[in-house]
């Protein structure tokens, strides 16, 4: 006989967790007001499903995150299928195929869960919430600054007004090798070094692109800065467009928004494989971990495109506490016009299904903060 203990049901993959109350209903009211939000500015709701067929999932922006995609076989046509890992390239698929006709820019929102195969160290979570808005048919540096400023107010709705958007241009260090002409181990070695931040190794590693890439690498931060190097670097073809895209963006987020914390480091290039041009990380003040990513990408075969997506997850992890709905006991019997009247001012009523011999202590033993008396919602413990 074996003496192993049977599994344990509550044991979940790595990675994977339940949601319990309150934290599952504060999850779902902060989702809704980013999406209020989302909604006040012309984004309209889609719903993509959370599986769909591998060809049509990787097609196009889809593929960059193929290796971060569970698998399985549709037993009902015998095609490959995968669970979404990112919801863009989904509502990518949408724009080009289903609102194909639809006027451009078209604004598009969404909320929903994402899978992936692997967590990383900062966030571990392999299942993860996403809401966010895609702006497409447009190709403007006002286009990529609406994104962010309707995310900054999203963020304010849930009680975060100091956030960070740090822009990158990730197809800003590739065209200056390619322009240099740089390969092979060379280019991995330079690669590695711009990566790790690592001034001495990009020195080493850059040749005659070392005092730029240098002088960039060092710029990283607040937005007039890094821009200021960037201008004095006086870049030429794709790299000289980026820097001057940069620029024009951060100035038509200062215009809708002047006090909005802004960073740019130009030789950042991690991310998704498919952003194109501008590219924002939305941080907390203090804190590693992403509360959201975006940037500009191509839609379909060449049709242009921005968005951002946020993390409700994380974005609760830092936001102010969000007072969670009171709960009002009721006692066997009550009027249940009484009790819609309660839920319209914001009670959850938890209604005795019998009689019980103590109000008071069944409803504390329910967690209820409330109880109803006389007609009223009466704090638990307050007499009368």
């Amino acid at each position: 006989m074996s003496d192993a203990l049977p599994p344990n049901p509550a044991l979940l993959p790595a990675g994977l967790r339940d949601l319990l109350p309150p934290d599952a209903e504060t999850e779902a009211s902060a989702v809704e007001a980013l999406m209020t939000v989302f909604a006040a500015h012309g984004y309209q709701r889609v719903k993509p499903p959370l599986l769909e067929f591998e060809d049509s999932l990787f097609a196009g922006s889809g593929v960059a995150v193929a290796d971060q995609t569970f698998r399985l076989m549709d037993p009902d046509s015998h095609r490959m299928m995968g669970l979404r890992a990112d919801t863009t390239p989904q509502v990518g698929r949408i724009a080009t195929t289903r609102l194909a006709a639809a006027p451009r820019p078209l604004r598009l929102s969404y909320a929903g869960q994402c899978l992936r195969v692997r967590g990383y160290q900062l966030a571990p979570e392999r299942q993860m919430a996403q809401a966010g808005v895609e702006l497409i048919g447009h190709d403007s540096p006002q286009a990529d600054a609406e994104t962010v400023l309707v995310a900054a107010e999203a963020l304010a709705a849930v009680g975060l007004t100091r956030v960070s958007f740090d822009l990158t241009l990730p197809m800003l260090v590739p065209s200056l090798l390619d322009d240099a002409g740089l390969a092979g181990a060379d280019r991995v070695a330079l690669s590695k070094a711009l990566d790790r931040k690592d001034a001495a190794a990009v020195t080493r590693h850059g040749g005659r692109l070392a005092p730029v890439l240098t002088d960039l690498l060092l710029a990283a931060g607040p937005a007039d800065r890094a821009l200021a190097a960037l201008a004095d670097a006086k870049l030429a073809n794709l790299a000289g467009n980026l820097a001057e895209r940069a620029a024009e963006t951060v100035a038509a987020i200062r215009a809708g928004a002047p006090t909005l914390r802004l960073t740019v480091d130009p030789v950042e290039f991690r991310g998704f494989r498919y952003e194109t041009g501008v590219s924002v990380t939305v941080y907390a003040p203090g804190r590693h971990e992403e509360l959201g990513r975006g940037g500009r990408y191509v839609c379909g075969d060449a049709e242009p495109a921005t968005g951002l997506t946020l993390y409700p997850d994380a974005i609760l992890r830092v936001a102010p506490s969000r007072q969670a709905r009171p709960r009002v006991f009721v006692p066997f019997g009550a009027d249940r016009r009484v009790l819609a009247a309660l839920r319209g001012d914001g009670f959850a009523t938890v209604a005795s299904l019998a009689p019980v011999a103590d109000d008071t202590a069944e409803a504390t033993r329910l967690g209820c903060s409330h109880i109803l008396r006389a007609g009223m919602a009466a704090l638990l413990h307050s007499k009368g």
